[in-house]
């Protein structure tokens, strides 16, 4: 018997199977599903997907043995690795000179007699492991059972590739959830550390507007008026930020709801006007969902219809359909539009679609940002149809879950 050879890229070899991290992964059905065809299609009672780690000789899946692995010295996948591009097939072991005497084949029981294998390579043309098919009696594969095998590799390749893809979007994903965890702490900890000082600040102009009001003169008073705005500005930015931060969809928090009491319920919050008039749609709506995040959606859309208008009687109309996917929503107002120029980059934190609104103040640019973020947290979409200075239509998406 001779024992494999170490390959002369040994080390990047199983550099590549470290990072695949397959190795002890539990069985899967479509890896499985190839060693089956395999077994079938070169009629052999044995398929193997194995894994040729350092020392051992590990199987991700198996037909018609019961062991997971074997010693590597005695591996028929250690001589197959050896020729990366080729099919490495012995039809009878007996008569080799390197399996003749191999414990594998000289076993009372079911020793083997044939093996074939096909190298499973990485995207570097590293061999990590094989497919391949084994008998107890001699055998050979015809043409078509090569070229059958060969194709059942470049599908377990591809598997092994979607693995590596799966490994790398897991691991920016727990990279941004952990910055955005960060992001969170800062903006919560500046923003506690900051709202105590402009509460202060604010209560602070009104009482020395009422206390000593008498020795300012007008310029004076406007003085104090514009302190206090500016702390209630920046309080507003604030929250803003905390808002935008902890915007996070707990699908635990899902329940059942309809829509237009959740619109009802946010319009009583807004304290509406009287010269505005919003138009609930036909259709009371059933939704099961976050209606925590969704209520945060409308709330901002509804909001920004008010403040960005400069129409003597504001008109709001709402609807809402739904398709077998998705709950689709629009909202559109007669305001004073978006310019075309900024639809790009108005749901970007900080970035806001005009300069003041209604009542004369600068928006934050937090608020369609956040609405963005929850309407890609429920899995939908968002975008913007607006001319300057004939209204806005804000139409967005959310996913359908089943109960």
């Amino acid at each position: 018997m001779l024992s494999p050879p170490i390959p002369a890229n040994e080390d990047k070899r199983l550099d590549s199977i470290k990072k695949l991290d397959i190795i002890g992964s539990l069985p899967d059905e479509t890896y499985d599903s190839i060693t089956q065809l395999a077994s079938a299609i070169c009629d052999t009672p044995i398929a193997l997907i194995t894994i040729l780690g350092e020392d051992m000789n590990w199987f991700k899946s198996k037909v018609g043995v019961d062991i997971t692995e074997s010693e590597r010295k005695y591996s028929f996948c250690g001589h197959a690795i050896l020729e990366p591009q080729s099919l490495f097939e012995i039809p009878d072991t007996l008569q080799d000179i390197r399996f003749m005497d191999n414990p594998l084949v000289i076993a009372e029981e079911n020793g083997v007699r044939f093996y074939a294998g096909v190298p499973i390579l990485d995207d570097q043309g590293l061999p990590l492991g094989t497919l391949c098919v084994l008998d107890s009696k001699t055998h050979q594969l015809s043409e078509s059972q090569k070229t059958s095998l060969k194709a059942l590799a470049k599908q377990v390749e591809v598997l092994f590739e979607y693995r590596r893809k799966n490994q790398d979007l897991e691991k920016i994903k727990n990279e941004l959830d952990e910055n955005n965890r960060i992001l969170r702490e800062f903006a919560s900890t500046v923003s506690h550390d900051l709202k105590m000082p402009l509460a202060n600040m604010i209560i602070t102009a009104d009482i020395l507007k009422a206390k000593y009001s008498h020795d300012f003169d007008e310029e004076g008073i406007n003085y104090i008026n514009y302190l206090k705005q500016s702390g209630l500005t920046l309080s507003e930015y604030i929250n803003g930020l905390l808002d935008h931060y902890s915007s996070n969809v707990n699908a635990e928090t899902d329940q059942e709801f309809f829509l237009n009491d959740l619109l009802e319920d946010i319009i009583d919050l807004l304290n509406i006007a009287e010269n505005c008039e919003i138009n609930l749609p036909d259709n009371n709506l059933q939704i099961f969902g976050n209606s925590a995040a969704i209520g945060q959606i409308f709330m901002n859309l509804i909001s920004n219809s008010l403040k960005y208008n400069n129409q003597e009687r504001i008109i709001i109309e709402i609807d809402c359909t739904e398709n077998r996917e998705f709950f689709n929503f629009s909202i559109s107002d007669n305001g004073i539009g978006i310019p075309s120029s900024k639809h790009d980059q108005i749901f970007e934190l900080f970035t806001t679609a005009a300069d003041i609104d209604r009542q004369g103040k600068k928006g934050h640019g937090i608020g369609l940002s956040t609405v963005k973020k929850l309407v890609d947290s429920l899995g939908g979409n968002i975008r913007v149809r607006s001319e300057e200075g004939k209204g806005t239509c804000f139409e967005f998406s959310i996913r359908r879950y089943i109960q």
